[in-house]
């Protein structure tokens, strides 16, 4: 394997939640999945651009004791690989998870997605016309508003096309300090030190990188934005108050599209608030999968 990818034998001797991986191989892709608990109701973890299963490192291990909790390395990501170059699209990442399910022999009755991963969950749902209860995490379901709608796509592909782009990148965030800079940045969250040590880990490999640019340039919001009124399932939209990657009101629009969707802020919260407060998390998940055509009992909705 590239250099450039996250080794499993070197980043994954100290992964979170390493007793529970596993790689499956399904749609040309070998997935790195990590699978809790098989006698219980199923939930599936998507995570978002940029990160892997290590962002449920705390939240997963919770869920479990309720449920049987399924997360997996999106396609490019962590410890998932393809044999060829494959194009990315929105479309094409929910029928990837859609096969890996079939091939794992399980059906979701939850989702919950963080990011562009509640994107994926919302178009895996409206791909088998479902009704399967959608929890979203600092979602991002709308394109950017005004020409960044088109602007960032292009952007990325133009990163991506470019060989350098990817090292540049990975170099960069190489240097001591700079990857907990760069998520408080981008993120407005406060990790932990084993979560920013496993975020260094992936967003130091080139080709990791690589992976999250190809989905960014594969990416199309506007077709997702125009089908979400179609969308049948019960969904709660969780954000954070100090998110600095998805504006509220990106997602209070999001919410007004979906028929049967609510929303709720968190309070002192950035864009990875399930990794900064997961038992708080989890606890709001479990309220709506307890009645979620009734998510606004888990708290004020904004």
């Amino acid at each position: 394997m590239s250099a450039t990818y996250p080794d499993w034998t070197v980043e994954g001797r100290d992964w979170p939640n390493r007793a529970a991986s596993a790689f499956v191989r399904s749609d040309g892709y070998d997935w790195h999945v990590q699978d809790m608990r098989r006698d219980a109701p199923v939930c599936l973890l998507i995570h978002g651009t940029g990160a892997a299963t290590h962002s449920w490192r705390d939240l997963m291990p919770i869920l479990a004791r309720d449920w049987h909790v399924i997360a997996m390395d999106l396609p490019g990501h962590g410890f998932t690989r393809t044999a060829s170059a494959r194009p990315v699209s929105l479309p094409g990442m929910a029928g990837a998870i859609g096969s890996l399910l079939q091939t794992l022999e399980v059906t979701p009755d939850l989702i919950v997605g963080h990011s562009a991963g509640a994107a994926i969950g919302a178009e895996f749902v409206l791909q088998r016309d479902g009704d399967t209860p959608l929890v979203g995490l600092n979602p991002a379901l709308l394109p950017f508003p005004g020409p960044a709608a088109r602007l960032f796509p292009q952007l990325a592909k133009l990163m991506f096309v470019n060989p350098f782009a990817s090292r540049i990148f990975a170099r960069m965030l190489r240097n001591p300090g700079e990857v907990e800079r760069f998520l408080r940045r981008a993120t407005g969250s406060r990790i932990d030190r084993a979560g920013r040590r496993h975020y260094q880990a992936l967003l130091g490999r080139a080709g990791h990188c690589d992976g999250a640019l190809r989905m960014m340039a594969g990416w199309d919001l506007e077709a997702l934005q125009a089908a979400l009124p179609g969308l049948r399932a019960n969904v709660l939209l969780l954000h954070g108050e100090e998110d600095r990657a998805i504006p509220r009101s990106a997602v209070r629009r999001a919410a007004d599209l979906i028929p049967s969707a609510d929303m709720r802020a968190l309070s002192g919260l950035g864009h990875l608030a399930h990794e900064e407060a997961p038992d708080q998390v989890a606890e709001i998940i479990a309220h709506f999968a307890a009645a979620p055509d009734a998510a606004n009992t888990t708290g004020e909705t904004a």
